[in-house]
């Protein structure tokens, strides 16, 4: 089994060479940096591909790609942290040589000694990295935790729930000027009376059916059951209206990862 795994990776870097040889050859003709650039698809082509091989069972090869994608992506948010809230946000607002020194603006009338605060908290999540102290991180993890949970338990209840009740008082007559007028003025426009009224009657309808499914104190049959049941099928149309739009969102990335290995790397399409 070693040797075979040797001989596997033996192989893959020789078709790596192979393909970033040919890939640079392809762009000798676009582009000056034609050997970088040769490199830089070959191995993003090489990262896809490792990713891919998960669909067969764990390999190195994806444990390759998983750890690299993992340790880019904190190192690139790290990064980004420390110039956007750091430089761009704290040294501005407290020390006017560090403002000097990495060229950004200074402003004396925000100082606030509570900008420490956060610095303090910080560098006892670093603390995070040693064995012996590592136990001090947890507390101020423990109030990030509990910060971010109170600000977003404002913004989904104002979001999920207060928005999402809100929508559901429709009015079921709209714009409704007597049974003449809505029978003479009878359209299937999308925009016309009836479609609107309909609509609203849907949401009606499906939100109390909704909401009697999941009322235990009464035991569900007849009407009441009946209703129950038609409830289950608006949460399940639901839910399987949200599971799909997830999957077309999962379906457009394999898109563009197969576009970019048939066009840019294989140059097979155009």
């Amino acid at each position: 089994m070693k040797r075979t795994t040797v001989l596997v990776m033996v192989g893959a870097i020789v078709i790596f060479g192979i393909s970033w040889v040919l890939k640079s050859m392809s762009l000798t003709s676009t582009t000056d940096h034609y050997i970088a650039k040769g490199f830089a698809i070959t191995f993003a082509a090489f990262l896809t591909l490792c990713i891919f091989s998960f669909l067969y069972k764990d390999n190195p090869f994806y444990k390759f790609a998983e750890h690299l994608f993992v340790g880019v992506s904190a190192a690139f948010w790290m990064s980004m942290g420390f110039w956007s809230t750091i430089v761009g946000n704290l040294i501005p607002r407290v020390s006017e040589t560090l403002s000097n020194y990495f060229k950004v603006p200074y402003h004396p009338e925000s100082y606030n000694p509570f900008y420490f605060l956060p610095v303090f908290l910080g560098i006892l999540l670093l603390l995070r990295l040693s064995r012996k102290v590592g136990w001090v991180s947890r507390w101020p993890l423990a109030f990030i935790v509990g910060t971010t949970a109170g600000f977003n338990f404002i913004r989904y209840l104002r979001s999920d729930f207060i928005e999402q009740v809100s929508a559901t008082f429709v009015p079921l007559l709209v714009d409704w000027q007597g049974i003449g007028h809505f029978f003479s003025n009878l359209s299937l426009s999308s925009t016309g009376q009836f479609v609107a009224m309909l609509s609203n009657w849907v949401i009606f309808f499906g939100v109390l059916c909704g909401i009697i499914y999941f009322f235990f104190s009464k035991e569900h049959k007849g009407v009441f059951g009946g209703a129950s049941k038609i409830g289950i099928w608006i949460l399940m149309i639901t839910f399987g209206a949200s599971f799909g739009y997830t999957v077309m969102g999962r379906i457009s990335l394999l898109v563009g990862r197969i576009t970019f290995l048939f066009k840019d790397w294989l140059s097979l399409i155009s």
